[in-house]
């Protein structure tokens, strides 16, 4: 039985200044996911406030929310059996320190802040997180 699911995934404002862009959308082209929308925005400090309130009461909320607002973005919806899964495995850890080799925190980040990529951490939130970026 196939299982094909939409996640919502971010190239974060320090890999688009780096022009990471299309080395990372051919990781995941390489990886069996279809790029089906994308663009290359830039939000405000309340939007990104919006987009993280699931992290509202964390320590870290502030300045994740000052730094996706800092630069461009490009916000993709993949598309791939098991998408979600799928994604996280190849983003890695958050901490680009921990995240095993291959991985694209593990290649590309430079911090647990700048770790150059988010993906959606469930399908009830990819849903959410792509209707956010992409109001159909």
């Amino acid at each position: 039985m196939s299982n094909l699911e939409q996640t919502l995934s971010i190239i974060k404002p320090d890999a688009v200044e780096r022009n990471l862009e299309n080395e990372i959308k051919k990781e995941f082209i390489s990886k069996g996911f279809k790029i089906v929308k994308e663009k290359k925005i830039q939000i405000t400090k309340s939007e990104a406030e919006q987009f993280y309130k699931v992290h509202e009461t964390k320590p870290f909320y502030n300045d994740l929310c000052s730094y996706l607002s800092s630069g461009p973005i490009v916000v993709m919806v993949l598309e791939k059996e098991d998408a979600v899964m799928a994604n996280r495995d190849l983003m890695g850890a958050t901490d680009p320190k921990k995240a095993e080799e291959g991985t694209l925190r593990k290649k590309y980040g430079v911090s647990i802040d700048k770790n150059s990529v988010h993906g959606s951490d469930s399908v009830e939130n990819a849903k959410i997180e792509i209707n956010f970026f992409f109001d159909n």
